[in-house]
């Protein structure tokens, strides 16, 4: 069974789609701990619902960023943490988490990654004009959503697409493509190779190159 941490700053219904795939039998994995760094993040209801243990760790507490993380890393090293999973964590990772876990980060970032990194994916995915968004599953490095690709998602973008009608289409898909890729680890099937993730025995799923199916009139 794979440990998991778990950080997260908002409402966490990518947390939720990790914990009902556990409790589901469908991911051998257990979340020994989420952190969040806002107080007010729904997040905590859903691990107070499920049991989870839970931990708010405010950033103004440290005089830098980086004895921040180091704090972060030290709380999840005590639950002996093999995978550190960010759900919506709206912070960049430093060196001293990545340090401690290194290929050992996942993200999922609400654009096709290396486009449209950053905050607001979706939307800088409709100012640009893309016929195409989707989401990725990625390991973190130092940079800002630059680590190794996991798994994308890919969704139309439609004429009459607002931010949020685009996000919520995204997000189905985000719950999806997480909980996979942390069974892909869980499995032992993931192995980084400079920029490439390889996967053993995996077969592409047709669902997940654009959900809904693309039609032309």
């Amino acid at each position: 069974m794979l440990n998991l941490g778990v950080l997260a700053s908002g409402r966490g219904s990518n947390f939720q789609s990790i914990i009902d795939e556990i409790e589901a039998g469908k991911l051998d994995a257990s979340i020994k701990l989420l952190v969040v760094d806002n107080p007010d993040a729904y997040a905590i209801e859903r691990a107070k619902k499920h049991s989870i243990e839970y931990l708010y760790i405010n950033p103004k507490e440290f005089s830098t960023k980086d004895d921040f993380f180091l704090k972060v890393s030290d709380e999840l090293k005590a639950r002996n943490v093999e995978l550190v999973v960010l759900a919506g964590f709206m912070r960049i990772v430093r060196k001293p988490l990545i340090d401690a876990f290194p290929n050992k980060i996942m993200n999922i970032h609400p654009a096709l990654l290396p486009s449209f990194p950053g905050l607001h994916g979706q939307k800088q995915a409709m100012n640009y004009g893309a016929r195409i968004s989707g989401c990725t599953v990625h390991f973190v490095d130092e940079g800002m959503d630059t680590g190794p690709v996991i798994i994308q998602a890919a969704v139309p973008v439609s004429p009459d697409d607002t931010e949020e009608t685009l996000s919520a289409r995204i997000l189905k898909l985000e719950h999806k493509i997480f909980p996979e890729a942390i069974r892909l680890y869980a499995e032992g099937r993931l192995s980084v190779e400079g920029r490439g993730v390889k996967i053993k025995g995996y077969e592409l799923k047709d669902e997940y190159i654009v959900n809904p199916p693309l039609r032309l009139k």
